[in-house]
């Protein structure tokens, strides 16, 4: 798959960036719509910025009106990224269904049709920036830890979640893909915010939960 051209440069060092995510976007949906894309292939081939992109697209199901039921899926996905993010790797791992699991581009155009406008907006805002709170051992191990978090949240049968947890864990890809420590200091703070307001729910949350399992 042959990347976008780079366009854009550090603001401290100079050096060229890559694709910004509104341009991966806009790359993933070109083409037949109906092409499918291996998941596993899309993580080899954005590197470094693997865990980032593998947030985004386990997200598309949250914005794109489908059956019910898919909100379990991206939520165990995300808890997944977050595992694998808490115990340090250096690039997603996939058990070989899903990194064999294909992604129609139309889906990719879909989710940029819902959400391109505020994905445009937040792009306008981040930047390589405060790269200690992405990098550092400590920061590192504490996103996961929160998203492992957001995902088993996001997995539960609650109504009317989809959006709001979607849209913060939208910031934690932003922020992994652009490489920007300020917006993941605000994810930080917006995840907590939304484990802190549910937490305030747990007897209801602890109920529906005893049910699943009678």
């Amino acid at each position: 798959m042959k990347l976008p051209k780079l366009v854009r440069w550090h603001p401290d060092t100079g050096a060229p960036l890559p694709p910004s995510t509104r341009q991966l976007l806009d790359h993933l949906a070109e083409g037949d719509p109906e092409e499918a894309l291996s998941l596993g292939e899309l993580l080899d081939e954005f590197r470094e910025r693997s865990f980032g992109l593998f947030l985004l697209l386990v997200l598309l199901p949250t914005f794109i009106p489908i059956p019910m039921g898919q909100g379990a899926l991206s939520g165990g996905l995300v808890a997944l990224i977050g595992l694998q993010l808490l115990l340090r790797f250096e690039h997603p791992w996939l058990p070989g269904f899903l990194s064999r699991y294909r992604i129609h581009r139309h889906s990719i155009a879909t989710f940029q049709k819902h959400l391109g406008k505020w994905l445009g907006r937040l792009e306008r805002l981040t930047r390589p920036r405060n790269e200690i709170w992405l990098e550092h051992p400590v920061a590192h191990a504490f996103t996961g830890l929160v998203l492992i978090v957001l995902g088993a949240l996001l997995a539960l049968p609650l109504p009317l979640t989809n959006y709001p947890f979607g849209l913060v864990i939208l910031g934690y890809a932003f922020a992994l893909i652009e490489r920007d420590g300020r917006l993941m200091l605000v994810s930080w703070g917006l995840g907590l915010v939304e484990i802190g307001m549910l937490a305030g729910f747990s007897q209801q949350l602890l109920a529906m939960l005893m049910g699943l399992f009678r």
